[in-house]
């Protein structure tokens, strides 16, 4: 754990610090030349902040850049700490606060550097998903058109967009071959039943810790770990939440197919369903089994074994 830690509060103009060693509090402006001489005071520091929808990537680029050490959080984690330690105001300055005091009682480790590769990735299966998003809007107001040129229009733009993610797909193709790394993890993760290129994908963009992290964590990370929610003598029902949202989608996916191919994922399944679980819950089941085979081949450098 490096000696001191300084939380930021990050907005689109500026971000706001607050340094634990000094109980200092500044803001800064979010340009490249201001960021670059904060990541260089950053010694012997873990630098906290929260995942902000992409605005906090200047701020991890230019610590990343100066070797710095940096701890992205889920913002959720930061609000829930929060209130855990009695702090219910809301200001950039009491958030910075919070996220310093959160990185030394938590002890956080640090992020990973980004890969670039991976970057590059993440930003191209994105893209195609909102492509995909915008094909599938257009085609449920396709089958409620009346009119015959709305609905020549909205056929001309779907081919399009079908256009564009084919563009799209080709590029992830060719991102993923140019990467030595990537295209090895590729080739064993697709030996997975229900693992296609879309799924394999995915996994590589956001899920970087698969085959790093134990089989807990990466179903923690993934979203698909069940919780206890058990009072007293009472035991309630176990329920996943958090995590990564598109991880999750993906892996039900993959285990919906899985179920069809895997003998024991198929048996898993049966079993689950014959005990009067609901389909959603079997299929999480198989999804988190299925999970820790796929962190298991990456961590081993090899194929998917059935059963």
């Amino acid at each position: 754990m490096p000696r001191n830690v300084i939380g930021v509060d990050i907005a689109k103009h500026w971000i706001d610090t607050y340094n634990l060693e000094s109980g200092t509090a500044s803001r800064i402006g979010m340009t490249a030349k201001s960021l670059k001489a904060f990541a260089a005071g950053c010694t012997d520091t873990l630098v906290v902040f929260e995942a902000s929808g992409g605005y906090e990537r200047p701020l991890a680029e230019a610590l990343a850049a100066a070797g710095m050490a940096y701890a992205r959080v889920n913002p959720r984690q930061a609000r829930e700490f929060a209130r855990a330690t009695g702090r219910l105001a809301k200001t950039d300055q009491v958030d910075a606060c919070v996220l310093a005091v959160m990185g030394r009682a938590l002890e956080l480790s640090p992020t990973p550097p980004p890969d670039p590769a991976r970057t590059r990735l993440a930003a191209l299966v994105a893209r195609r998903e909102d492509l995909v998003d915008q094909a599938a809007r257009e085609a449920n107001r396709l089958k409620q058109a009346g009119d015959a040129f709305v609905r020549a229009d909205i056929a001309s733009l779907i081919r399009v967009l079908k256009g564009r993610i084919a563009k799209v797909e080709t590029e992830i193709t060719a991102q993923i071959a140019s990467d030595e790394t990537l295209a090895a993890t590729e080739q064993r993760l697709r030996s997975a039943p229900g693992i296609g290129p879309v799924t394999a994908a995915s996994l590589l963009a956001r899920l970087p810790e698969l085959g790093r992290v134990s089989r807990g964590a990466i179903a923690n990370l993934a979203g698909l770990a069940p919780h206890a929610c058990d009072s007293g003598q009472m035991r309630g029902q176990r329920h996943i939440w958090g995590g990564r949202k598109q991880v999750r989608k993906s892996l039900y996916q993959a285990a919906f197919i899985a179920t069809r191919f895997d003998p024991a994922l198929k048996a898993l399944r049966e079993r689950l369903e014959a005990a009067g679980k609901p389909f959603k819950v079997a299929i999480i089941a198989v999804a988190r089994i299925l999970l820790t085979h796929l962190n298991a081949i990456v961590r081993d450098s090899r194929n998917y074994m059935p059963g």
